[in-house]
């Protein structure tokens, strides 16, 4: 098996997927997902870079916030991948990554048995976290029309499509963003969540000093 002809050929195959999707989880996303995998997975002991590198650029094929489900993700992945001579245990990994990475809204408890899919779901946390999360936090609170901030919001009835409680984005640093740091699987990882999770906490003394009109 050619594996850089297989990522090469998968590559093309998700670009044409989700180039140009609007939500943040578009082809640039899995670009800069796939290039912290592999700089975690290259500085990680024992690790089947071939395998980080596919379950990267395949992890948000048919994804579940777009109606999808595990068994769509399944097929889509499988058929692409015998149809480039992929062995049947390397299929299974990918797929194994792609379904079970997910925060699925802080209720997704499985935990992971392999070091690629721990390796792949903080690369995957980390682009939701930092400078780029926040741009991605609030591409995605406007495609699903999310107010950017309610403070008058009931948060203990509120639900969104996702399942928070918070009905803004501002929220869902709260729900999400700001927990991701404390939920990193490798050391590298939890580093570049340090950094990133302190640029969050920045922003937010901004933005309510900002909408408070004090600066």
């Amino acid at each position: 098996m050619n594996k850089e002809w297989v990522l090469e050929k998968t590559r093309q195959f998700v670009k044409g997927k989700l180039e140009g999707e609007g939500s943040g989880h578009d082809w640039w996303h899995i670009v800069r997902v796939s290039n912290n995998a592999l700089n975690i997975a290259n500085q990680t002991e024992g690790t089947d870079c071939f395998i980080v590198e596919l379950g990267a650029l395949l992890h948000d094929i048919a994804d579940h916030k777009f109606g999808h489900t595990d068994e769509d993700r399944r097929r889509m992945i499988s058929d692409l991948l015998i149809e480039l001579e992929v062995s049947y245990e390397i299929i299974e990994e990918v797929i194994y990554i792609a379904n079970h990475i997910s925060f699925k809204g802080g209720t997704n408890k499985h935990k992971l048995s392999t070091i690629e899919a721990k390796i792949v779901q903080d690369a995957d946390r980390l682009d939701a976290i930092g400078a780029i999360g926040l741009g991605r936090a609030f591409a995605y609170g406007g495609h699903i029309n999310r107010p950017m901030y309610n403070p008058a919001l009931n948060k203990e009835t509120a639900k969104d499509i996702d399942g928070y409680t918070g009905n803004d984005t501002i929220s869902h640093f709260y729900e999400k963003l700001l927990l991701l740091k404390d939920l990193m699987n490798t050391e590298i990882g939890a580093q570049k969540a340090q950094r990133r999770h302190d640029i969050m906490l920045e922003f937010l003394n901004h933005f309510y000093a900002e909408w408070n009109g004090e600066i």
